[in-house]
């Protein structure tokens, strides 16, 4: 059976230059995998191949084993994601935004205002419900992100730093949600430069540097963020002899 998340070969480029550079990874149903990098590093376009926002020069990126380019509706509302910046109708109130991700994510209207409510009281968006996207706090545009990527309960999520802007409680209460959403069998795939914040929940932690996968970290291990360093100078020296 195939994993949830899958690439093989994947490679893309810009003006010649390779920004994911021949990636191979999966993730199984139940898994958090989190790919970590600096700046640069590839992770943004690779979660884009993911999701079929960019076509690969080489290679294939599948969800639920369909090729990402060709993936039918009915796979893809499986799916949750947050890439980059969250998106939202600057006019629709934060209630309204949330509710158009569930009907677009096929949500029965009966279970619709309970969805969103729901989604609401998790994230503390009460004091905005109803108001418009476009005057929250960039820590609550990220919150109604989360939530709008949520409300139909996916069981594949792609998460491309999740912790932006986010406060402290926010970044715990993330950790949280991952953890319990890959405890009821969703597939889990999410980037950070600030991979102390998230990897630490992790099953699996790849390390991607120059559009490539240049090692893995221990979850469990006790300095990630000098390991993590470690790992990349040492892979640029292999890398330059």
């Amino acid at each position: 059976m195939s994993a949830p998340i899958e690439t093989v070969g994947l490679t893309r480029s810009f003006d010649g230059d390779r920004a994911v550079d021949g990636i191979d990874l999966s993730v199984a149903a139940g898994e958090i995998h989190a790919v970590v990098g600096l700046n640069g590093a590839g992770k943004t376009t690779l979660m884009r191949l993911l999701l079929g926002m960019l076509r690969p020069d080489a290679g294939r990126a599948m969800i639920v084993g369909d090729d990402a380019r060709h993936t039918p509706s009915a796979v893809w509302r499986q799916v949750g994601h947050l890439i980059e910046t969250p998106f939202a109708y600057p006019e629709l109130t934060v209630r309204e935004n949330i509710a158009a991700s569930a009907l677009l994510h096929s949500v029965p209207r009966t279970r619709l205002d309970d969805s969103v409510s729901r989604m609401i009281d998790q994230f503390e968006l009460g004091r905005w419900a109803e108001r418009r996207a476009r005057v929250l706090s960039l820590g609550n545009q990220q919150r109604l992100g989360l939530a709008s990527a949520l409300v139909h309960e996916p069981s594949i999520l792609v998460l491309d730093e999740p912790a932006n802007a986010l406060d402290p409680a926010g970044i715990v209460f993330t950790r949280d949600l991952l953890r319990k959403r890959a405890g009821e069998g969703a597939a889990v795939i999410v980037s950070s430069h600030h991979f102390d914040q998230l990897a630490r929940v992790a099953h699996r932690i790849s390390v991607m540097h120059r559009g490539r996968m240049a090692g893995t970290l221990d979850p469990d291990g006790v300095d990630l963020e000098q390991s993590f360093f470690d790992l990349v100078h040492n892979y640029d020296l292999e890398t330059a002899s």
